[in-house]
């Protein structure tokens, strides 16, 4: 019982940090020395094909979760397996909240209706509202500033794609 509460915790962990690891690498990596391949994610309309060369970030952050998963399993640092078990559940969260629901990559949700989900949209909008490197804010994707949770939908950011 003890090994369960342990390893549910770390798994748990390992998803909260990886909102500020995710909010790091999006403010100070893919708006600074990796801009060239995320560049593209702020300019769709640039775009041909399906992907961007932007999706490249999906296997910088698959490698250490993947890399937590054998290290866990073939030594005695078992923990380490939760961590990617973490990783790779926040890696899903992204991959639902910002491919298909923001940017509608994929029409598998309808329109959610929530102050929560509203706000999501707002500071993402408010982040593509910027098509360059720098002055862009919201960094993150689950902490959401509260300034994005007003009333008012000051622009319609429904379609940031």
């Amino acid at each position: 019982m003890h090994s369960i509460i342990l390893y549910t915790f770390v798994t748990l962990i390992s998803v909260a940090v990886m909102e500020f690891v995710a909010w790091f690498a999006h403010k100070y990596i893919m708006h600074g020395i990796l801009w060239s391949w995320h560049e593209d994610h702020h300019k769709p309309h640039q775009k041909t094909g399906f992907f961007e060369k932007n999706d490249r970030f999906f296997l910088v952050f698959a490698i250490p979760s993947a890399a937590c998963y054998i290290l866990g399993s073939a030594t005695v640092h078992f923990w380490l397996f939760f961590v990617g078990v973490g990783i790779s559940i926040y890696g899903l969260i992204y991959f639902l909240i910002h491919d298909v629901y923001i940017h509608r990559r994929f029409k598998w949700f309808k329109q959610l209706d929530s102050p929560y989900s509203r706000a999501i949209l707002r500071a993402h909008g408010s982040h593509h509202a910027k098509q360059t490197k720098e002055d862009c804010e919201s960094f993150g994707l689950l902490f959401i500033d509260k300034k994005y949770f007003g009333k008012k939908n000051r622009k319609k950011h429904r379609n940031v794609a």
